[in-house]
């Protein structure tokens, strides 16, 4: 194989990595589809609005047959405290795509305002550690003539960084409405040429900051049957509009099926189960609408939601978001 070759194949590898999550930052958004049962991770205002302490396990396989693709497992548990006037609790992410692994802890904390019509608003602010680590070690770059040696693919940098976020959040037993910006911080990191990593933390500018506004309603259709419609629409400067729309029906408040649609990325078939009042399993296929699709078989994603009883109440009917 001729140097170029390696030098292409190594561009390649890199360019994919780079692509997502660029060479200066060290945070980003994981992407999901069923957001509408993870919420806790773009909004930490969502803590403690199940009234019941909740436990969430997401697995996510992206782009399946698709080298290096992003494999995401999510962890949350929240709730209520102080007789529903707050809440709390922690998420927990771990991602790999390519060369990159990133592990994610952040500490949530929400006030909740009560009002007359059976209405929350609630004002929430998270804070943790963002860890990513880049072995770049692990890539192959040697010829059949030539080892290719260079620092920078011999070492594994690893960066740690603080960050937090707000977010507000309303809802009822019917809909709810959520605003949030969960990254405030920019860390930017610089890749010396000799493996290392220097991070520098600053403000992030207004204008840089990304935006979240998710929005849900539950229609009852017949005595059976309901449709439950959600979106979440993402917003950065100087990139496109993320839109994400979604219809789900409840039959018997046992059994989920519905479409989700990702603007300009994926169609999504939704199939769950809501086990008993308390245990919710939930299965999603993204087909991709881009070209990544030529080189995949499409993502999946499964949801685990368990609610505990709390403080001696039971969970008495099933929560929809």
């Amino acid at each position: 194989m001729k140097k170029s070759h390696i030098k292409t194949k190594i561009g390649l590898a890199l360019a994919f990595i780079l692509s997502f999550y660029g060479t200066v930052t060290a945070q980003y958004d994981a992407m999901f589809t069923q957001y509408m049962f993870n919420e806790v991770f773009i909004n930490p205002a969502y803590v403690g609005s199940k009234e019941a302490m909740s436990a969430t396990l997401l697995h996510r396989q992206q782009w399946v047959s698709f080298p290096g693709r992003p494999i995401t497992t999510s962890f949350s548990l929240h709730g209520p405290l102080e007789n529903n006037k707050m809440g709390a609790g922690i998420s927990i992410l771990n991602e790999k795509v390519g060369v990159m692994t990133r592990n994610l802890i952040y500490a949530n904390y929400a006030y909740r305002l009560k009002f007359e019509n059976k209405g929350t608003l609630a004002l929430g602010l998270m804070g943790g550690l963002d860890h990513q680590m880049n072995r770049f070690s692990s890539l192959k770059v040697n010829s059949e003539e030539t080892t290719v040696t260079d620092p920078q693919f011999a070492a594994t940098p690893n960066v740690v960084a603080p960050n937090f976020g707000f977010g507000l959040y309303y809802n009822t037993d019917q809909l709810y409405v959520g605003l949030s910006v969960p990254r405030l911080v920019d860390n930017q990191v610089a890749f010396g040429k000799d493996g290392s990593t220097t991070v520098k933390t600053t403000k992030v500018a207004t204008k840089e900051f990304t935006y979240y506004l998710t929005a849900g309603y539950m229609f009852k259709l017949e005595e059976d049957y309901k449709l439950r419609a959600n979106v979440m629409v993402k917003a950065v400067q100087n990139a496109p509009l993320q839109v994400d729309l979604g219809g789900n029906v409840l039959i018997k408040d046992m059994f989920w099926t519905g479409l989700q649609y990702r603007s300009g990325s994926s169609i999504s078939a939704i199939l769950g189960c809501q086990v008993n009042k308390q245990f919710l399993v939930c299965y999603s296929y993204d087909f991709g609408l881009n070209k990544i699709q030529r080189y995949s078989t499409g993502s999946h994603e499964i949801v685990l939601n368990y609610l505990f009883s709390f403080t001696g109440r039971k969970v008495v009917t099933p929560r929809y978001f």
